[in-house]
């Protein structure tokens, strides 16, 4: 994984800005994996992105991630902060080959996600764009089921039960597929858990240092009359006196 310049900040922003939030998770990654087609990485599971997406995001903006949720029951606002590190340490990455189960007895057979008696795969970004296209959340969880099936056959009518079998499944599979953060309201004593948008995380800092860039590009070009490249070539220590001295 590459480190990326201030110049891959302003182009990943501009062709990112009316991208979908899955879109822009791919075009991240494609831009700090360069060695890694955009068709591979929309097949990768969940975990394996999510992984990279926060590696990514401890190597850009240091492991300290930082954010604010707001409190379901009253509203009020809340800042967080997580151990970037800690999430890549607490989940190992899923095996090479997806873990079957089958009748409540986990077994690998390298071959699928086994849940009474059919068979499915994990979950990629390409699934769930397919998914995102439904308007019902149920029929949204049927879709990204049905994509994750290996096994031909026509489409299956799906009970509950076996819907959230499944995703507890595939979850075991992949614990990275989704970040779970727990929060705890000190103004009213509200206690919840939800999921940690890694992609909408990146894409904030990405966005943020974007903007930064463009003010110091607009500062020194007023000052000096230098070129967006010529100002980009500048290491960021350098840069930073110029602008002291033009603050001065």
């Amino acid at each position: 994984m590459i480190t990326l310049s201030s110049a891959d900040y302003l182009e990943l922003w501009e062709r990112g800005f009316r991208l979908h939030s899955l879109d822009r998770g791919l075009l991240v990654l494609g831009a700090a994996l360069p060695q890694t087609t955009y068709e591979a990485l929309a097949d990768w599971p969940l975990g394996r992105r999510n992984r990279a997406l926060v590696e990514l995001c401890c190597g850009c903006f240091g492991s300290k991630l930082e954010g604010r949720v707001s409190c379901p029951r009253c509203a009020k606002e809340l800042e967080f902060q997580i151990d970037g590190q800690a999430v890549l340490g607490g989940e190992p990455e899923p095996p090479p080959q997806p873990v079957s189960a089958q009748g409540g007895v986990g077994r690998s057979t390298g071959a699928a996600i086994v849940v009474r008696g059919r068979s499915f795969r994990l979950p990629t970004t390409r699934d769930l764009a397919k998914a995102a296209r439904e308007t019902e959340p149920r029929s949204a969880v049927v879709q990204l089921v049905e994509n994750c099936r290996t096994e031909s056959g026509e489409r299956a009518v799906w009970r509950d039960e076996e819907l959230e079998e499944i995703g507890e499944r595939m979850a075991l599979a992949d614990p990275l597929a989704e970040i779970r953060l727990k929060f705890d309201c000190a103004e009213c004593g509200h206690q919840w858990d939800e999921s940690l948008d890694i992609v909408a995380f990146v894409w904030l800092g990405i966005e943020a240092r974007a903007k930064r860039l463009l003010m110091e590009i607009h500062t020194l070009a007023m000052a000096y009359g230098w070129g967006e490249n010529e100002i980009l070539s500048l290491s960021e220590p350098r840069r930073r006196l110029y602008l002291d001295m033009v603050r001065a």
